[in-house]
């Protein structure tokens, strides 16, 4: 019993080892710029996020500092990211699609 569980564990990890040596094929074009759009959508969504937490943190301050009588503290400024600029999306639509 022992000897079929070490082979059927040492077939296991052969395989497991076999697929693990498997090699992708390079990304096309598309893929490659739908990589980067979704890269660059990540990262203003990033943006987004650590402005409305900025905002929501001044907030609470000027809140507290209300409430507390405290004058004189400079909140700082938080910077608004705008609307998403993808630098991707204008080369995408100009460029013709292949047909296979």
């Amino acid at each position: 019993m022992k000897a079929n569980l070490k082979l059927i564990l040492a077939m296991t990890a052969a395989l497991a080892f076999g697929a693990a040596q498997a090699k992708l094929p390079p990304p096309s074009e598309e893929a490659k710029a739908k990589a980067a759009e979704a890269k660059e959508k990540s990262a203003h969504g990033d943006k987004v996020a650590a402005y409305q937490l900025c905002k929501s943190q001044n907030r609470t301050a000027e809140r507290y500092l209300k409430e507390h009588g405290k004058k004189g503290a400079a909140l700082p400024a938080c910077q608004d990211p705008g609307p998403l600029q993808s630098a991707t999306a204008p080369a995408a639509a100009a460029a013709p699609a292949k047909k296979k």
